[in-house]
């Protein structure tokens, strides 16, 4: 991976250029955003930077080929993990994993954690950066540098490490070993070690333009225009939401097929109370899923809603939804959101997301969700 693959960000990567030319790179960098924003892309792009700087002819040559294809001695990744049947090992490190995660990388590198886990068949679990972990990464960095140069040391979705690793890597942070970088990657900053993001040079990366993004699906993937805008358009900035758009690889079916059952029974419930069965079994439902599915959905679902007042409110230009259902009429169902009620919709979504992603009970959180949908929806 290199900048001239990544699209856009020209600021960003203009910034990590001149520190490294000026010799001023942090040697801890957070790396906040999306996948899907480019984050994973160009820590592993500026990683082969580090690793390659000041090198020149064959050496050069095998150091570039040897972080192409992410195995260079100098260049480490880290990422949740946890047991799987791929694995023997009960309690797996990233290491254990590396196979597939070169296969990620190369293939889905602007893709989420839910995809990670879906590779490696943790779905249904948490992965976590343990305290093993860390002692891991101090040892691999404690190392004399394999090619005389930089030793760089990726952690991604930095925010799954556990207290007991996250409070070991503090001290890595604060007394670094010579020529080494770190760099943390998340989407969720806030659930970082204070003491850590504070310790960190840090860089938010923003959503692609829907431009950037359908100029990049045309390149790659041999669209037209008119093809490749309208999912650019529906990807909200992310690159790897737009690729796995165009390859079906989305859980956007099954999510509409959610959608149109809850708020079906939300509309009945007013005059039918068997509809509040209904709406219980729903909450039963989505509790079989996993967390990182739960909070999917909400995304989905806040989406969804915005489209239908932009629908409501006649914003033509800006509604690009197409239900897989041929029977759910949007057009009629969009003219019950509007500015009024839709805050309190993302409000209660919000709130919902929010507690999932805290471990609440989740079957609770959807319960109490449909209820408050019924009084919403029809305000």
């Amino acid at each position: 991976m290199n900048f001239d693959q990544i699209p856009a960000l020209d600021h960003i990567k203009k910034h990590l250029q001149t520190t490294l030319q000026n010799g001023r790179t942090a040697h801890a960098q957070l790396f906040i955003g999306k996948p899907g924003y480019g984050t994973l892309a160009t820590a592993t792009a500026f990683a082969q930077m580090l690793i390659t700087n000041s090198l020149e002819g064959d050496q050069l040559r095998k150091a570039q080929h040897l972080c192409s294809q992410y195995t260079h001695p100098d260049l480490h990744f880290v990422y949740p993990v946890n047991s799987s049947e791929l694995l023997e090992n009960n309690k797996p490190l990233s290491k254990d994993f590396s196979t597939y995660w070169r296969s990620f990388i190369n293939d889905q590198i602007f893709e989420d954690v839910h995809d990670w886990y879906k590779k490696v068949g943790i779905e249904k679990k948490q992965g976590i950066i343990s305290v093993h972990e860390a002692e891991e990464i101090s040892k691999q960095l404690s190392l004399k540098s394999f090619g005389g140069n930089a030793k760089v040391m990726l952690i991604w979705c930095a925010e799954k490490m556990h207290l007991s690793a996250a409070n070991k890597l503090l001290k890595l942070i604060e007394e670094p070993p010579e020529n080494t970088y770190l760099i943390l990657i998340t989407e969720k900053p806030d659930d970082i070690l204070l003491t850590i993001r504070s310790r960190c040079q840090q860089l938010e990366f923003s959503p692609f333009s829907e431009e950037a993004i359908a100029n990049y699906l045309m390149q790659h993937f041999n669209l037209e225009s008119n093809e490749a805008f309208p999912i650019a358009v529906q990807s909200d900035g992310d690159l790897g939401k737009a690729i796995k758009r165009l390859s079906h690889k989305t859980d956007d079916e099954k999510f509409e097929a959610y959608f149109i059952a809850w708020v079906r029974s939300a509309f009945r419930a007013k005059k039918q109370k068997s509809a509040v069965k209904d709406l219980m079994h729903w909450a039963m439902q989505l509790d079989k899923e996993n967390r990182e599915t739960q909070i999917r959905f909400i995304d989905y679902c806040l989406h969804f809603f915005r489209q239908a007042m932009l629908a409501n409110y006649k914003a033509d230009s800006l509604v690009y939804f197409m239900p897989y259902d041929q029977d759910f009429k949007f057009s009629s169902f969009a003219k019950f959101i509007n500015g009024n009620n839709l805050d309190k919709i993302n409000q209660s979504l919000q709130e919902a997301s929010y507690h999932i992603d805290r471990n609440a009970n989740a079957k609770l959180v959807f319960s109490d969700l449909s209820l408050q949908l019924t009084r919403f929806i029809h305000q």
